[in-house]
């Protein structure tokens, strides 16, 4: 097939993989169960997938998979997939490295060449890193929810309030009520779809990739959400795992729960943030303590919830603040934002560089609550208030930007179970964890360790990030999981990395 018509065809399949997955098509061409998996056919990547320095290359192909594992001869989906190969020599190589960028509802067909290009030396050599597309995200079947209850609204209008963080019963039960619209809107828009979302319907995937490349077993690194998937995984394919790493842990609980200790954390590390930003008061000059920087941030939110700027609210502003708070290298821009409201009304340097409202956000947020909602049983609507009034008790200004798994108290299918995670029978495997990470807090990476026997620590103390292995830049860390993910070295021990602290801001812009 000459090049032009090669990219043809493959842009179509990926497209064609991207139609909702209410649209599920009969799988009656589909290879019946127990057939040979058919060869990943790899041609051109579409214009998301960015390309990496040549002379490697990306390329992408799909893979056909059950939309319901338990019935391998009904509706079938496709699932995209990239590859960039090891670039050592034939002996060098170890086989095939599957990547996951955490979410859930994160596309990770680009994080075959964005997590690889950070990556040891020796560990492009050893691997070929394949990236995908998760069911119900990016080009793999997407989910669909509609209007989410109101989350895409302008604030003030449609199904969103001025300020999202309910203040008293009647606002309780606001909130409720949009968590109810929400869960109607995805089963209303993901249709027949909504129980096969689960990260245990991905890890057979994955399963389906690794037949698909030929290859015996592989090795996994999953990042944030990507080590609850690289879990379950193991808990069902735990022969079919060489290499296992997981950086910045989601615990083996309760997705609410989970939801609730992040926002917990996520106070704790705004405190940090304010006793930074007042110790470089004359960079932001917005306070010379923290208990100053806090009423300067409150006079910040106030104003946005009693007077959005061009559409950008109280609900807007959490989100901005819940994405800084988990990278410190996004401080000193919240900081100089912070400044620029309060010197100009500009919203500017707050406001994201993709819309909220754009489609793959939209995408992303469908797919963030279907894969929690049908990961296992929700919680009572009760409980969500509880989870609500513990965090406003603990401040009277909390981020609910992370409460996601809330909607599945009224989701439309419950799982009887809760997703499987870990096995005794899984080989050793790295976990790698922040010591102050908020967003995927320590405790995590300690319980998933339990289900994981054998299975080696390893920490960056005095850092507050999220994200560790091949992101933070630290030797120590790097160093420890490239020799095991190259040679099979299994620490001895736990191992313990020193971190940079909190960073000096960046220069002005």
């Amino acid at each position: 097939m000459s090049p032009a018509p090669r990219r043809t065809a493959l842009l179509c399949a990926l497209l064609t993989s991207a139609v909702p997955l209410s649209t599920a098509t009969s799988a009656a061409a589909e290879p019946r169960a127990g057939a040979p998996a058919p060869p990943l056919r790899f041609g051109t990547c579409p214009a998301s997938v960015p390309a990496p320095p040549p002379p490697e290359r990306v390329e992408c192909g799909t893979v056909s998979v059950p939309l319901d594992h338990s019935r391998p001869d009904g509706a079938h989906i496709r699932i995209a997939v990239s590859r960039v190969r090891a670039s050592g020599t034939p002996a060098e190589r170890r086989g095939v490295l599957l990547v996951n960028p955490g979410g859930p509802g994160g596309s990770g067909l680009p994080y075959a060449v964005t997590k690889r290009a950070k990556l040891p030396d020796a560990v492009r050599r050893a691997y070929d890193v394949i990236g995908f597309d998760p069911r119900g995200t990016g080009l793999s079947a997407p989910a669909a929810c509609g209007p989410m209850g109101g989350l895409f609204d302008a604030p003030g209008t449609g199904g969103a309030p001025l300020d999202p963080v309910p203040r008293d019963r009647p606002g309780e039960r606001a909130y409720l009520d949009s968590q109810r619209r929400l869960a109607a809107d995805c089963a209303a828009g993901t249709g027949a779809a909504l129980p096969h979302l689960s990260t245990s319907e991905t890890a057979r995937d994955m399963d389906a990739i690794r037949a698909a490349l030929g290859e015996r077993r592989i090795s996994y690194l999953g990042v944030s959400y990507g080590t609850y998937l690289g879990a379950a995984y193991v808990a069902q394919f735990p022969h079919r795992v060489d290499r296992l790493v997981l950086d910045s842990m989601v615990g083996p609980e309760d997705w609410h729960d989970f939801d609730v200790r992040q926002a917990f954390a996520l106070l704790r590390q705004r405190d940090v943030l304010f006793g930074w930003l007042a110790r470089h008061a004359s960079r932001f000059q917005l306070g010379g303590t923290a208990g100053e920087v806090r009423a300067a941030y409150r006079r910040v939110r106030d104003g946005l919830a009693a007077r959005p700027v061009a559409g950008f609210g109280a609900a807007a502003f959490d989100r901005a603040v819940y994405r800084a708070l988990g990278r410190t290298e996004r401080w000193t821009a919240l900081g100089d934002g912070l400044r620029a409201y309060l010197d100009a009304g500009s919203v500017d340097r707050l406001r994201p560089a993709a819309p909220f409202d754009g489609p793959e956000s939209r995408t992303y947020e469908a797919a963030n609550r279907a894969v929690k909602c049908a990961d296992g049983p929700g919680p009572t609507p009760g409980r969500v208030v509880a989870g609500l009034r513990g965090l406003r008790n603990a401040d009277p200004q909390p981020v609910l930007t992370g409460l996601e798994a809330a909607a599945c108290a009224y989701w439309h299918v419950r799982p009887a179970e809760r997703t499987r995670l870990g096995s005794p029978a899984a080989p050793p495997a790295l976990l790698v964890a922040s010591a102050h990470d908020p967003v995927t807090p320590l405790a995590g990476a300690r319980a998933l360790g339990r289900v994981l026997p054998g299975s080696r620590q390893v920490t960056l103390h005095d850092d507050y990030s999220h994200g560790v292995f091949a992101s933070r830049g630290n030797r120590c860390v790097d160093a420890a999981v490239g020799a095991y993910l190259v040679g099979g070295t299994v620490p001895a021990r736990d191992v313990h990395c020193a971190g940079p602290g909190l960073p000096e801001p960046s220069p002005r812009t």
